[in-house]
């Protein structure tokens, strides 16, 4: 019987996709990482592989399960659709392109950062929404201001 409940949930949080028409798992997303995502795509305004501005998405270097790093703006960058999908496919070209174009020394203190455990909590998630809403907002009203990272 659970099986069956969990069967039905997981159709229920796939999606048909117009272009591709596979299905594909839906991405729970919180008002944090939408946030969050909204400020990477504002803080880079181009994908940083191709340089294209359509189509942008927030790239995480260290997967969203890593909550230390997950709203660490070091550790997320603006990618197109293609690219973020050619470096999900081709970890290792992701890899060697972030020692390029964000150098080892960032890397290997992202690396150290992301092996801490951390928790969180809903007070705290929404503390994170509210900073990154503010700090989008504060860069749409200013081109020149620099978002700062909640973490």
């Amino acid at each position: 019987m659970a099986g069956r409940a969990i069967a039905a949930t997981a159709r229920k949080l796939s999606y048909e996709s117009v272009n591709t028409r596979e299905r594909t798992m839906a991405v729970k997303r919180e008002q944090c990482d939408i946030w969050f995502s909204k400020a990477v795509r504002l803080r880079d305004g181009k994908c940083l592989h191709c340089h294209k501005t359509d189509r942008l998405e927030c790239a995480h270097i260290y997967g969203r399960a890593n909550k230390r790093v997950r709203w660490a703006m070091s550790n997320a960058t603006a990618l197109c659709h293609a690219c973020h999908r050619y470096f999900t496919s081709n970890p290792i070209a992701f890899h060697d392109w972030l020692n390029v174009e964000l150098g080892e020394a960032h890397m290997d203190k992202l690396r150290q950062d992301r092996n801490e455990i951390y928790k969180t909590n809903k007070l705290l998630r929404k503390d994170i929404s509210d900073h990154y809403r503010d700090e989008v907002r504060r860069k749409e009203c200013d081109p020149d201001y620099e978002i700062q990272s909640w973490n």
